[in-house]
């Protein structure tokens, strides 16, 4: 396996503890790149487009359903929410059955916001994984599933 700059890793990959720190190191290296690769109009923060994602991944949501689909309180995701809503991102309608609760929709706004920024960031992403052997591609087509196993995992 070839390590940027041939650096070795720092962890020892035979063991679990030592896979886990060096998934750890990579996963967060890439993600903090992948944000630097965001669409340069985009003044949204993370957790904002986050919000959008999940709507372009979920449709139509509660704030509650959002807020457990994060993992934050829902204080945390209205804030949110109010945000994205003021500046146009998205509406709220009332629930169809519970008059507690209000249903968060994207607005083509928000739609568009979520689609540039994403084909943005793929685009790089693609670029970098083209630079890859067969076989490093072929290996990360097997992990791929599996990460997204592990981010949605208790």
């Amino acid at each position: 396996m070839s390590y940027a700059n041939d650096m070795p890793p720092i962890a020892d990959l035979r063991t679990d503890a030592g896979l886990a720190s060096e998934l750890r190191a990579g996963v967060m290296r890439l993600r903090r790149r992948l944000v630097s690769e965001r669409h340069p109009d985009n003044d949204l923060s993370i957790p904002q487009m986050v919000v959008l994602g999940l709507l372009v991944r979920l449709g139509d949501q509660t704030v509650g359903e959002l807020a457990r689909a994060e993992r934050v309180q829902p204080p945390s995701m209205t804030r949110t929410v109010n945000c994205l809503e003021g500046d146009g991102y998205v509406v709220r309608r009332p629930h169809e059955t519970d008059g507690r609760q209000v249903v968060v929709s994207l607005t083509d706004e928000g739609r568009a916001a979520v689609l540039a920024d994403r084909q943005r960031r793929d685009a790089w992403l693609s670029q970098q994984l083209a630079r890859l052997t067969p076989a490093e591609r072929a290996s990360l087509r097997a992990a791929a599933p599996i990460l997204a196993r592990l981010a949605h995992t208790d």
